[in-house]
């Protein structure tokens, strides 16, 4: 028998497999979630190892597999990306046997400078939040190997896999619901203006006010999704002379920002003065200070879904990247008033 603890010899999976009396690969299965083991030779396996105190090696099971069983996830984590998404990703990836590596990007960092440190972990795949990126750096992750899903965002033109909400239909949803309600003075706050997501819910939110013979609303964007910019640009909306009457914010924090300006700032009664609609249903939109009305997305549904189609991809380089959307559901609360 091998003694566990010496250092004269390290415990390997040959060593378990012969004190369980099974194959070497058997005992590589059973540390590999994905796999299926009969439950006796899983017994078996784990009895060798609790008797030889033997501990897996990652890394030669990673150099033997050419797969290092590592997601790189790349998202600013102060912004539009949720802690609470994370949890879902880092927690679903696990299950599957993968490890997370986590890359928080500034708001002034080059995407593409942050990838090339990232690849050189030799990740099996990579979940991509932020905005914006090139077909350069789909590139070198394809000559890598390295398969990419894009989170919550698409863009046309590469062949990479994308779960997103269907932010044009989010934008006509939120069009519709105002008008609806009687609103006819809207406006539009944005992050960035060149993101597709953000962009999208404009265009949604655009087209169904024109179709429906409303005047175009007041558009804005502030440039990032903090509080602060939803907080700024609401406040200088709601100083304009043609005031609108609601305003649709393209991200739940910016509606915090623009419902406290309105309040704090300007004296203004939320939803009797103006109306507020936000997107994400993040946790805080239904505490009792803001009691937001907005738009939810599916976001365990989108996880479940993104990541099942990254795993397909590594196991199988021919699979066919998809582009996913999924539908919101409008959660109403108390800021839009019936007219």
């Amino acid at each position: 028998m091998v003694k566990a603890g010496t250092e004269k010899q390290r415990i390997t999976s040959k060593d378990v497999a012969r004190i369980a009396g099974v194959s070497q690969p058997t005992v590589s299965r059973v540390f590999s979630p994905a796999s299926k083991v009969k439950p006796e030779t899983r017994d078996k396996v784990m009895n060798a190892v609790l008797e030889l105190g033997y501990k897996p090696n990652a890394i030669a099971r990673s150099l033997t597999s050419q797969r290092t069983n590592i997601v790189g996830i790349v998202a600013q984590l102060n912004k539009d990306f949720s802690l609470y998404t994370l949890d879902l990703i880092s927690r679903k990836l696990q299950t599957e046997g993968k490890q997370v590596l986590l890359f928080n990007v500034d708001t002034d960092q080059e995407l593409d400078d942050v990838i090339s440190k990232v690849l050189q972990y030799r990740v099996d795949g990579l979940i991509i939040t932020v905005t914006t990126f090139t077909s350069k750096l789909v590139e070198d992750c394809a000559r890598q190997g390295t398969q990419i899903l894009l989170f919550n965002r698409h863009m046309m033109g590469l062949n990479i896999n994308s779960v997103s909400s269907d932010n044009v239909e989010v934008g006509r949803m939120a069009a519709n619901y105002l008008l609806d309600t009687g609103h006819k003075r809207l406006a539009y706050i944005g992050g960035r203006d060149k993101v597709s997501s953000s962009n999208d819910r404009l265009k949604g939110f655009r087209d169904r006010i024109q179709e429906r013979g409303v005047d175009n609303p007041i558009v804005v964007y502030g440039g990032e999704y903090y509080y602060e910019t939803g907080r700024k640009t609401a406040g200088q909306l709601l100083q304009r002379q043609d005031r609108p009457d609601a305003i649709f914010c393209s991200g739940d924090v910016l509606a915090f920002g623009a419902m406290d300006a309105a309040r704090y700032d300007l004296g203004l009664n939320i939803p009797e003065d103006v109306s507020i609609i936000g997107f994400d249903d993040v946790t805080l939109a239904s505490w009792p200070s803001y009691s937001l009305t907005t738009v939810r997305q599916p976001i365990v549904e989108m996880v479940d879904t993104g990541i099942e189609m990254l795993l397909k991809s590594i196991e199988n380089c021919d699979f066919e990247p998809e582009l996913k959307l999924f539908q919101g559901q409008l959660i109403e609360r108390s800021t839009v008033r019936r007219l």
